[in-house]
């Protein structure tokens, strides 16, 4: 009994540390050009779910996705995304306290069209991926935040789909770490698969070549974003092309699928346009946004084996949710609505993992990605 006690006090006291901390939110978009609002920083209210402005900049362009540093000191982008022949990724520094946002510095990926940037747990690499020309590159981090010239640079020239329009070639979509950071994910949209590479972050290019592989995922599927269970024993990754979430097993530190299943219900036929999915930090539900007709975001149960089970579906409020974030706490998750311009933000239920919309949607012109992080 005495053991009972002691673990739901403890539970208290984690849960009450966590609502106690200011939460931040991390917003990018396409603003074309210099001068007009590129990064947006807002403070989430852990009750109520408000997004309150507390700091933006202009120093650069079209930044398509985001990234926090573990430390939470530093903010990364993929910048310069949808610029011809160019592509670049950009760091700034982010004063929780002084609520103040300052671009650091700037490196060019070797790339067009960047659509994805992660850190490795130390803070000390960088990986980028870019679409339109098909590369992966991986930058050294400085102690100061600032991005060093670049490590490793992978460009990939062979292989196409069987869709002549989005497949015509090669597309790197994302670049996902495992949750211990032995291993890197990249989902290539234009070619149906999911490539892996070790990680070493003590060599001086960390991403072992040598040793890397991949899977042939279904033809026309388009793999887009991925995402692992928390002690990495499963993956999911989700197809842009076909509107799917293929499950794979792991854990043997090899991707084999174990379930393929609709994001969308059985009456929507074609333009699926998926686009992003995350789990719930308690591991019990899975989510991912449809663009296209849908506008939703579909909701999942993650059972015993891993596999999921569709409960339901939330519209977003607006058009186009290219990527949304569940707040470190479970309680939010927060979807970026590019054509609409704004972003909605919705309570989570613990229990049962639906929906609830919370206050109105914040104007973002633009909005591309999203980002939280807890201080």
């Amino acid at each position: 009994m005495k053991i009972q006690k002691i673990a739901l006090l403890l539970s208290f006291l984690i849960f009450t540390s966590l609502y106690s901390q200011k939460q931040f939110v991390f917003f990018g978009s396409y603003n074309w050009d210099k001068g007009s609002e590129a990064v947006y920083v807002y403070e989430l209210d852990n009750e109520t779910g408000k997004l309150t402005k507390v700091a933006s900049s202009s120093d650069v362009i079209n930044p398509g996705y985001i990234t926090v540093s573990p430390n939470g000191k530093y903010i990364y982008a993929s910048s310069d995304a949808k610029t011809p022949n160019y592509g670049t990724v950009s760091s700034f520094a982010f004063d929780a306290d002084k609520k103040s946002l300052t671009f650091l510095n700037q490196q060019k990926t070797g790339g067009e069209n960047p659509v994805y940037v992660n850190v490795d747990k130390n803070g000390k690499w960088l990986i980028n991926a870019t679409y339109n020309q098909a590369t992966i590159s991986v930058f050294p981090l400085l102690e100061n935040g600032k991005i060093d010239s670049i490590a490793q640079h992978f460009k990939f020239t062979e292989g196409s789909g069987v869709d002549a329009k989005r497949q015509e070639k090669a597309h790197t979509h994302s670049a996902v770490f495992s949750p211990d950071f032995k291993t890197v994910l990249f989902a290539d949209l234009g070619t149906d698969k999911i490539l892996q590479y070790p990680f070493d972050a003590d060599q001086k290019q960390p991403l072992i070549d040598s040793q890397s592989t991949f899977i042939n995922t279904k033809p026309g599927s388009g793999p887009r974003h991925i995402t692992f269970s928390k002690d990495g024993k499963l993956v999911y990754s989700i197809e842009e092309l076909a509107g799917m979430i293929s499950v794979y097993d792991f854990s043997e530190n090899k991707l084999k699928e174990i379930q393929r299943i609709a994001t969308h219900p059985d009456k929507i036929k074609e333009g699926f346009e998926s686009s992003d999915v995350h789990i719930s930090p308690d591991g019990k539900f899975l989510y991912a946004t449809n663009r296209g007709k849908e506008n939703n975001i579909a909701i999942f149960k993650v059972l015993n084996d891993g596999k999921l089970e569709s409960i339901g579906y939330q519209k977003t409020g607006g058009k186009h949710p290219r990527t949304f974030a569940i707040d470190e706490t479970g309680k939010f998750i927060i979807v970026t609505n590019v054509i609409s311009q704004d972003v909605t933000v919705f309570k989570r239920n613990f229990e049962n993992g639906m929906l609830k919309k919370t206050g109105k949607p914040v104007k973002i012109k633009n909005v591309t990605c999203v980002k939280t992080k807890m201080y």
